[in-house]
């Protein structure tokens, strides 16, 4: 006599949510974010939210004689490490915003719309929510469209609380306006925009150095006025609007946004092969941030340099006769400036561009900052 043998249960098998991933979780995210981005968007994005593609009317640029479409992606770095380490998500799109739409002013574009990308761990729809809004008021800040974007949940990838932006931006410029090298000249100056702080670039550096000398995060900081965590928070500056408002002097020649390499390597990037743009440091005191950075971590000043903005987000180079009016330009928009060197043609003596990449101009750096 044979005999077969019947489990006494069926295992119901493995579904998505067994290997992390929360479906219904997601989509109360996108529900979340829906105000947030609507409040970004004008007659010229086409379509609901949660499309396939984002859509934009392109027949705003019919009157344009030649137009050249500007485009730039990037993240925010380790500053994530500070957000999720703190439990505080609104600021980090901001900076998001920042980081890409100045790279596009830069050449006298004017941003028309912008994506973004968040992969986390697992979607916790309250913090998807508030990365989207900071990516919102930042895009209202620098007057851009959020068409379009997408959350993706990687358990096994990223650790549960973990996550990383990035985001993508396009604008439009004349061919004829296009800001760079081709148009700066010996006896240009330049005009330095102060900066909110660190930025998003170097906190691998600053997270090192707070790290080794066991600096909480909610430690107070007399020079400061409020906490480590919520100084090393402070959103980068976005630039966008006063930048491409000062266009109207029309003595602008190029800009430089001021992110990973530093003031000088960032500079010499839109400078011609035969110029140096000499920056004097006496002209401004950097922030206490990156003093305490210095100090705490015996930072090398080159190495300074060459990771932070050490004060200055943005620079202009600007024809003599038109520099008043852009600083006056800045400074009404609330962004401190001043001038801060001139370019000058390039010697032997300079040695080779510093340019981050490029063969373009020199960058020197002479003097010493005040108070330091």
């Amino acid at each position: 006599m044979s005999a077969t043998t019947t489990p006494a249960t069926t295992p119901a098998g493995t579904t998505y949510a067994d290997a992390g991933v929360d479906v219904v979780a997601g989509d109360r995210a996108v529900e979340l974010m829906k105000a947030s981005v609507a409040r970004t968007q004008g007659p010229e994005v086409v379509g609901g939210f949660g499309g396939f593609a984002g859509l934009y009317d392109v027949s705003v640029l019919k009157d344009y004689r030649r137009p050249l479409l500007a485009t730039s992606t990037d993240g925010v770095g380790t500053k994530v490490a500070i957000a999720q380490a703190l439990d505080r998500h609104d600021t980090i799109g901001s900076d998001l915003v920042g980081m890409v739409v100045d790279d596009i002013v830069v050449c006298g574009a004017t941003p028309l719309f912008m994506t973004d990308y968040i992969a986390c761990g697992r979607v916790v729809p309250e913090r998807m929510a508030a990365i989207v809004a900071g990516i919102a008021r930042g895009c209202e800040e620098a007057g851009v469209a959020l068409i379009g974007g997408e959350t993706a949940e990687h358990p096994g990838l990223l650790g549960p609380e973990e996550y990383d932006v990035a985001g993508a931006v396009t604008g439009v410029v004349e061919a004829d306006e296009l800001l760079g090298a081709e148009r700066v000249e010996v006896g240009d100056v330049l005009v330095a925009m102060a900066s909110s702080g660190l930025h998003s670039n170097g906190y691998s550096l600053v997270r090192r150095v707070f790290a080794d000398a066991g600096w909480a995060y909610d430690r107070h900081v007399e020079e400061f006025g409020r906490t480590l965590g919520e100084e090393l928070l402070v959103p980068t500056r976005i630039y966008a609007r006063p930048a491409l408002a000062t266009l109207a002097s029309g003595g602008v020649h190029a800009m430089s946004h001021v992110t990973g390499g530093g003031l000088a390597a960032n500079l010499a990037r839109c400078l011609p092969a035969d110029v140096t743009a000499v920056v004097d440091r006496t002209t401004w005191t950097p922030g206490a941030v990156f003093s305490l950075v210095r100090d705490l971590g015996r930072v090398p000043t080159d190495d300074l340099e060459r990771t932070l903005n050490l004060g200055v987000g943005m620079l202009a180079v600007v024809r003599p006769d038109s520099v008043d009016a852009v600083v006056a330009t800045l400074e009404q928009a609330g962004i401190p400036a001043w001038v801060c060197g001139e370019v000058r043609g390039r010697t032997e003596a300079d040695g080779p561009s510093n340019g981050k990449g490029i063969a373009g101009g020199v960058t020197l750096l002479q003097g010493r900052h005040q108070g330091w």
